[in-house]
């Protein structure tokens, strides 16, 4: 009898190198979709960033001047295809669809994005414009280095993309695409979904404009070359003052920026007494005029009851003269406010704001003035 002999086949698992490409695919998928519907629920947020990051190349690359300021006008087109391409892109990676194409895509996307990162960390420029409030708060070298860590990821993943298999999932890429630019032109036309601003809907100004505790700074002292840190400035003066840095972080105010004014002085704080509808017009170059006979007689329905409107602005008395003259908003005062407070408040021009006694009890776009019945039923 001949002995027989049995063969075993052995199970191999999935290689481990092919696993931490799967992980990294699915966390640079979550984050560019995330990353991408912050942005997307505010488009004109990323435009602003856009228009100013331009204007510093217009004006650090002096020979590239006038290509930089001519794609100034091109920036909110920008703003939502870059910010649909974020989602599309990291859903087209989760769900395998042309995984080699769409990490490439990738690749480029935040090989874009880490360069404005790492010329705002090095050169201290486009800092912060205020754009996504709470919802995005990095520091521009802590911003920085997520978008080298993703690089790193997605680098990964490219060395590994003879791996990935390609589903047939195109069908759902397909409703991304609609899904997200429908949420960007939404969002354009009539305001963001979600507002993350603190000038948002029932939000206080006033409480905002106040730490929510009070704050508390450590002062780095040196005496016979070491370093001491106090909670109180020291009484010694054989000490020598390096730095002083705030220990509570989060406690200091939302809103610093905040101020309104005219020729008479300051009128910051008679706009939180009572009842105020601002019609906010950034500037008079690029208003939807159309809009503005719904603002007329929206200001026309409010005569005569207790909400008082106001024009608040950034242009010069002479344009603001001539533009409610032009208009027949003659009757209507105007205050003065920052152009950069203005656009954090306001997404379109123009638009109306109104607050009850210094709280924000409604926000609209040009394209949804409301009518007086409607104003005055939120100050009930």
């Amino acid at each position: 009898m001949n002995p027989t002999t049995s063969q075993t086949k052995v199970k191999t698992g999935t290689p481990p190198m092919l696993i931490a490409a799967r992980i990294a695919r699915i966390l640079v998928g979550i984050v560019f979709i995330f990353s991408g519907l912050i942005k997307l629920n505010d488009p004109v947020g990323t435009q602003i960033k856009f228009e100013e990051y331009f204007e510093v190349f217009a004006q650090d690359v002096p020979f590239l001047h006038d290509f930089f300021m001519a794609l100034v006008p091109f920036t909110l087109i920008m703003s939502v295809l870059f910010c649909a391409a974020e989602v599309i892109l990291g859903v087209a990676l989760l769900v395998s669809y042309k995984p080699k194409i769409t990490v490439w895509l990738l690749f480029f996307l935040i090989t874009f994005f880490t360069f404005l990162t790492f010329y705002s960390a090095y050169f201290d420029r486009v800092t912060d414009c205020g754009c996504f409030g709470d919802a995005i708060k990095l520091k521009p070298w802590t911003s920085f280095t997520k978008d080298i860590v993703l690089t790193v990821l997605i680098l990964f993943i490219i060395g590994h993309r003879n791996r990935l298999r390609s589903r047939n999932t195109g069908w759902l890429v397909g409703i991304t695409v609609a899904l997200t630019l429908a949420l960007g032109v939404y969002a354009v036309q009539f305001l963001p979904p979600i507002d993350m601003l603190p000038y948002a809907v029932g939000k206080s100004i006033p409480a905002q404009m106040k730490p929510s505790e009070p704050l508390r700074y450590k002062y780095v002292m040196e005496k016979d070359g070491k370093t001491t840190e106090f909670e109180t400035y020291p009484t010694d003066q054989s000490y020598k003052f390096k730095e002083m840095t705030l220990v509570n972080e989060k406690a200091k105010p939302k809103i610093t920026d905040y101020r309104v004014w005219n020729d008479e002085g300051d009128f910051t704080q008679q706009t939180f007494e009572g009842n105020k509808l601002f019609i906010i017009i950034k500037n008079t170059k690029d208003i939807d005029a159309g809009s503005l006979p719904a603002v007329r007689a929206l200001i026309e329905g409010l005569q005569g009851s207790n909400i008082s409107p106001y024009i608040l602005t950034s242009t010069s008395d002479d344009e603001i003269k001539a533009f409610r003259k032009e208009y027949q908003l003659e009757n209507v005062p105007y205050y003065k406010a920052d152009a950069t407070v203005l656009k954090t408040i306001m997404r379109s021009n123009p638009g109306t704001w109104l607050m009850s006694n210094g709280v924000v009890r409604g926000k609209w776009h040009y394209n949804s003035t409301p009518d007086a019945a409607k104003v005055k039923d939120l100050v009930k």
